[in-house]
This record gives C-alpha cells, structure tokens and sequence, in this order.
C-alpha cells in the first residue's frame, strides 16, 4: 500500500481553511498514486478546540465539513481527525474520533481510548473515551487505527504508566498488522527523540508498520513540531517529514522492502528550539489577526533575542522597535542596540523617559513623605517604558512582544503592567542560560546580535551600578534549580542532597511561589520545556509558601 501522510498547519474553528488544506494535500497524494493519506489529530477542528468544543454551532460545522470532504473526494481513502457526537445518554457528550472514507463512504471509525488530564492536555473534560479495539481490513491490510496519547502506554517502554489499557496491544490481539497513529503532539525540547524511540519500539515489539501523522503549527502557547513518521515491521525508520512546516510524506509498504521520504529535520536541540520559537511567534501573531510587532530593545540579550526571532518570523520591514532611555541608561546600551537593529534591519525609535519619569514623582512625591527611591520608582521606569510600547502597538497596529525568559518569570524579577505588558511573551519559557546559547546560534554564520550584547553582564539599568547578579544566584545555578524544582518536581531536601546550598534553594522557591500572581497575568507564552508557566501549571495564588513540613 502506497500511504501519504499529510501533516497541516490548521487554524482552530477556520472549518474553510482545514478543508481547504485537506483537499489541496489529498490532490497532491492522489497525483502521486497513493492509496491512502492520513491527516492528523482533530484536523478538521483544529487542535486543541478547548471549550469551543461546548458550542453546538461549532461541532455542528465540523461534521458538515467532514460531510463536505467525504463527498468531494474521490479516487483515495483519506484518514483524518474529527469531533463526533455520543449518541448515548451517559458519558461526556463528543468523541475525539477519527474517519477513514473513500469515494462518497465512511468506510470506519475510531474514537481515542486513552484521554490525557496532565500537563497541558484536558480531554476527559469534553470527550468520552472510546472502547472499541477492533481492526479493519482496507486494501489487503488489516489497519489498527489510533490517536495520540492511545500508542503512549506500552509496559515495555514506559516504566510507570498511568493507563490501565493499552489500546495498542488490544488492537494488535484483534488482527491489526498496519498501525496508524493521527497525532497532535505538543512539542518540547527532547520530545523527538522520546517520539522516535518509543514509535520504533512498538514496531519492532509487534512486528508491524507504525504510520504516524502529527500536526504542525502554532496554535496559542503550544507549538507542533510535525515530523510525522513511518517505521517499519523491524523498527526501522523509513519516511519522516520535515519539522516545523507543513508537508507531505509518500512511503511505499511493499513486503519485500518498504521505503518512503526521508526529508530533512534541526540537527540539534538548539536548532529546533530555534525553529519552534520562529514558528510559534509566526502563527500566533498572524492566527490572532496582526501582521506586525513592535519590540522594546533595552540593549540586553533578552530583547535582542526577541526582536531576531520576530524579524525571523515576521520579516524585518513587519517589525519596529523602540529604545526608551533614562539617566541610568549606558551610552554602550544604545550603541549596541542601534548596531543591533542595523544587523537585523529593523526600524529603531528613540524614545527617552526621562522627562516623563519627572512628572511622575512630582506629582507622586506628596504621597512618598519624602522617602529614598526604591523598588517603586524602578517599577515607575518599567511601566512608563510599558505605556510607550502598547501606545505604539495600538498606534500601528503591531502585536507588543514582551521579552522577559524563564529565569525572570520563576522569581517575579520582572514588573506587572512594565516590562511584562505584551500580547506575547516570546522568551517566557527559555532559561536564561539558553537564551545565552541560542544568541551564540544565530551567531554561527553571521553576527546577527553584537558580540558586546552576549558579553555583558545584564542588568536592567532602574537605578546606578545595577546588576542582575546583585540580586539572584548566578543564572547556571538558577536555572538549574528552577529545572529541579518546576519541570522534576524535586523537593528543598532533594535539591540540596544534588549539592545545592539550602538557604538558597529555599529562597529561590519561595520567590517562585509569592509570584504566582505575576505569571497569572502575563501574556500568553510559547511552550518549549515539558513544563512551562501558564495553562500547564495549575498553582493557587493565595496559599502557603513552600516547604510545607
């Protein structure tokens, strides 16, 4: 069987533009003789669909357009994503389903078995888990069709499972000998290569091919890195699809020797983690209806990095940026931000706060009695500079990219309505020691951020001599403990017992946890690490600070 994987870059509720890309590449794999394509998870919906999926109107319009599909397509079966209704009066309301068609027919259906609950993932509040584990035979094959989280639970190779069932070994007892997986896997640095072992295990184990679709995009906080895979009956890679974009994949099941595309993906962490941003920044801008971004650029690597990834994303002439000085503000700073803007080709506004941060404390000075500057006139500075930036975003139309990293955001060293005002905080989930790496990436070929950017120490220029380091642990042992405690759930005691000093690792947590409040209220951020701030990580505000013993 000659099988096309079509992975699309879907826009959620837009049934016009899903249906438009699942014709455009169902042409593409009939003019290339394939017997079958197979899309991703949800395609016709887009995913994740959230509580969307609560609207009559909205589930009404995906079924007219898998109606649509299957009697506009004829001449190829076609396995795709969907949302199908629960006939049944118990249970949630909707399936998380997928349909095999072909020629004006609905051939088989498949509803996913195992719904995620962690992390990011909140299935089990709209659908109802599938318990059909049946085959079906198509074209000489018995096919197993799958989705997503269904071929997560092999005994053999997860340790702890959190499942009862595996869908897999179930559908494999009734007869399957083609797996077909439709995915819409939420990328994170390392998942690939977690994917690619993990789909080549199950392979090998049961003797059969794995066809795997994932979606590719960005949707909201989370991005889909594609790559969608096809492994033969030993295990053996042998079709794979760009990472990043869309694309399709032909591969040729023959018995003898099965073959397919092997198209290009990163050639390393770094280089994904790059694309992903790109990518990320890219569609949520344009999905949320802006074509433009404006960037504030204080001559640190934090912005730097934002307004290279924005040039990269949106086209320089697409991206305007603003340098907002005080007296504390270095003359290198803006040397170094106006090379940068040069090397990157961006429109740079000057604009000073000085006179405006006068103003300020003239009129507040009553109510300060007097006091030494402190914290609130540095938080003065950032919020001015925040009132200028979305005064230009509103002006111009641009969506206002915040800059603040991870690192910041774990210990609130960012100010609420400053710094952190934006509709996307680009960087929010990157540590600061690999937004360090990342600049020296981009840096490879050509210096796109100066050298002097990267080599400064950074510090947020609120008041004289200011320094990060003045105030946090150097950022290699920071960031290595915001690792232990936010994405390994590691305890003080734990931390410690790694060789970390207690007194600090207590302090560090007991500033990630007085800034929940923080985070709750920034911008939306792209989700590159297996934990990230925002939708996947559920705290309360109002609680007591960690240790709790």
């Amino acid at each position: 069987m000659k099988i096309a994987i079509a992975q699309v870059n879907t826009v959620i509720g837009d049934f016009k533009h899903n249906f438009d890309r699942i014709v455009y590449f169902t042409n593409k794999a009939k003019d290339l003789s394939c017997d079958l394509v197979v899309f991703s998870e949800l395609v016709i919906t887009g995913y994740p669909p959230r509580d969307l999926l609560e609207k009559k109107d909205f589930i009404d319009a995906n079924l007219a357009c898998l109606e649509k599909l299957v009697g506009s397509i004829h001449g190829i079966g076609v396995v795709c994503g969907f949302v199908d209704k629960n006939p049944n009066d118990e249970g949630k309301p909707l399936y998380n389903a997928a349909a095999l068609f072909e020629d004006g027919e609905i051939l088989h259906k498949a509803y996913k078995r195992l719904l995620p609950t962690y992390d990011v993932f909140d299935e089990r509040r709209y659908f109802e888990p599938g318990r059909s584990f049946e085959a079906f035979p198509y074209k000489g094959r018995r096919i197993g069709l799958t989705i997503c989280e269904d071929v997560w639970n092999d005994k053999d190779f997860f340790r702890k499972r959190i499942y009862h069932i595996d869908p897999v070994a179930l559908i494999i007892e009734n007869g399957a000998d083609l797996l077909i997986n439709i995915s819409a896997s939420v990328f994170h640095a390392g998942k690939r290569e977690l994917r690619r072992k993990m789909l080549g295990a199950v392979a090998g184990k049961y003797k059969v091919p794995v066809v795997y679709s994932n979606q590719v995009g960005g949707n909201d906080s989370f991005i889909f890195d594609g790559i969608s895979t096809v492994y033969d009956q030993s295990g053996k890679l042998i079709a794979r699809g760009h990472d990043f974009e869309e694309d399709l994949v032909v591969c040729d099941l023959k018995d003898s020797e099965p073959s397919g595309d092997m198209h290009p993906v990163s050639d390393s962490e770094t280089e994904s983690l790059l694309k992903a941003l790109i990518m990320g920044t890219r569609d949520y801008v344009k999905k949320c209806g802006f074509s433009r971004a404006v960037v504030g650029l204080s001559g640190g690597i934090d912005s730097a990095l934002t307004a290279y990834i924005a040039v990269m994303a949106l086209g320089s002439e697409n991206v305007m940026a603003a340098f907002m000085p005080s007296q504390y503000t270095s003359r290198e700073n803006f040397e170094d931000t106006k090379e940068l803007a040069e090397n990157i080709g961006i429109e740079l506004l000057q604009i000073p706060i000085d006179g405006i941060f006068k103003e300020f404390l003239k009129f507040l000075s009553p109510s300060f009695n007097e006091r030494e500057p402190g914290i609130t006139e540095q938080n003065i500075q950032a919020r001015i500079r925040g009132t200028i930036l979305m005064a230009l975003s509103n002006r111009h139309g641009s969506l206002l990219l915040s800059t603040g990293n991870k690192s910041e955001m774990a210990v609130g060293y960012c100010t609420l309505y400053g710094d952190m005002s934006g509709g996307l905080a680009v960087i929010s989930d990157v540590p600061k020691t690999l937004v360090y790496e990342l600049a020296r990436y981009i840096n490879t070929d050509k210096e796109y951020i100066p050298k002097k950017i990267i080599e400064k120490a950074p510090s947020a220029e609120l008041k004289p001599g200011q320094f990060d380091q003045d105030d946090l642990p150097s950022y290699e042992i920071l960031d290595s403990i915001l690792k232990g405690y936010i994405e390994d759930f590691k305890s003080v005691e734990e931390l410690a017992d790694m060789g970390f000093d207690r007194k600090l690792v207590k302090d560090v947590i007991s500033r990630i946890d007085r800034n929940e409040y923080k985070r709750h209220q920034a911008a939306p951020g792209l989700k590159v690490t297996s934990k990230a701030f925002g939708y996947g990580r559920r705290y309360p505000i109002a609680k007591k600070i960690a240790p709790y013993n």
